[in-house]
């Protein structure tokens, strides 16, 4: 098995093992996806590019959002501009899933609609977080998270008809599938993360009653769309916006590996964060631990690198790997791994925001 084999996830042929990891570029003020966005993730798909690309995070209604011109999936309008997206990748061979994203507490009022507060599983302020929002002058800039207001009970079955809603919109929209972010410190982490999650009802307190928000939705959108069509975002041992560590870390997630094994999802895709060393922070018997339970389609991203991925592979570690900042200058990532080809630099400069400067204007590799 190489990184340009094809791969066979459920009843997808994957033209290789490349996955192009879900990136916010922002380019969206009006929230509705268009032709600018088909063109950058069809720039990105084929042979050449990712087997699977999984989009940006995409908000599940209007106060799902943490950070500014980002695309939803909650309007016809936007259901209509993503059909653009589906179809563009679909002409290059590739397959596309949807993120479905709600950010929690890592927001700040001025995303919501009439300046809502950010909603969690509990009350508790993400310190030192910041959220691409509006300062007291209008302008865009990065602002510190608003305190959350904690979800009632009638809440959290608005929030899980939402994510059903988007899911099926998604399949509608010609996505072939949809990914769960539960990883990187938003909502659904934080309703697994006990340092965050306070509660002391059904959704909090134990590991098992922690997991009960994410196992919902799983069950819940599997039963609208069904459970080879829903993939989930997890990351394990993350600091990602004011997610501290806790002792029972390690049980939790196997717990969960256990759980999501038996409602027979598309794959499960780890986020790994690494230190300010370039190391990944897991035990290093962790990964086999939870492989030794969860049997499906397993990938990995964070800071990969050609040889890493190729190390992964061979090594049976994971089945697929994604990329993220290498596919946002490399359209042709794929085919420059196969060929010994350089990569392009990516200008964070362009990261968030702007039109096609930073985004579809990279060049593909020419002798």
């Amino acid at each position: 098995m190489t990184l340009f084999d094809q791969y066979q996830l459920g009843e997808h042929t994957l033209l290789n093992h490349v996955v192009m990891s879900p990136m916010t570029r922002a380019r969206n003020q009006n929230h509705i996806p268009n032709e600018l966005n088909a063109k950058y993730y069809s720039q990105r798909a084929g042979k050449n590019g990712a087997g699977l690309i999984i989009t940006e995070g995409i908000s599940i209604s209007p106060t799902a959002r943490g950070v500014l011109y980002v695309p939803g999936l909650y309007t016809r309008e936007q259901v209509e501009g993503w059909k653009l997206v589906t179809k563009a990748v679909h002409d290059k061979g590739s397959i596309i899933y949807s993120q479905l994203w709600h950010v929690g507490r890592v927001a700040h009022t001025t995303n919501h609609p009439d300046g809502k507060s950010p909603i969690s599983s509990s009350n508790v302020v993400a310190e030192s977080t910041f959220a691409y929002a509006y300062n007291e002058d209008g302008v865009a800039t990065f602002m510190p998270a608003s305190e959350p207001t904690a979800l009632t009970l009638e809440d959290i079955e608005e929030i899980i008809t939402a994510y059903v809603d988007a899911a099926k919109n998604a399949v509608e929209a010609g996505f072939d599938g949809i990914e769960i972010h539960a990883g990187n410190g938003y909502l659904i982490e934080q309703f697994l993360n006990p340092n965050v999650n306070i509660r002391t009802d059904e959704f909090g307190g134990s590991v098992e009653n922690r997991s009960h928000f994410l196992l919902t939705l799983i069950e819940r959108i599997s039963n609208a769309i069904g459970s080879k069509k829903v993939g989930v975002r997890l990351s394990p041992y993350s600091r990602l916006n004011d997610m501290r560590h806790y002792e029972e870390v390690e049980e939790a997630y196997l717990y969960l590996a256990k759980e999501i094994e038996n409602r027979n999802v598309s794959y499960i895709h780890f986020m790994s964060h690494l230190d300010n060393e370039g190391q990944n922070p897991w035990p290093h018997d962790f990964l086999a631990k939870f492989k030794s339970i969860y049997t499906g389609t397993l990938i990995l991203a964070g800071g990969m690198t050609e040889q890493i991925a190729k190390d992964l592979l061979s090594e049976n570690t994971v089945d697929l790997v994604a990329f993220g900042q290498p596919f946002i200058a490399n359209p042709d990532l794929t085919q420059r791994f196969e060929n010994n080809w350089p990569l392009n630099t990516p200008d964070r400069v362009t990261y968030y925001g702007g039109g096609e400067e930073g985004y579809t204007d990279y060049p593909y590799y020419q002798k």
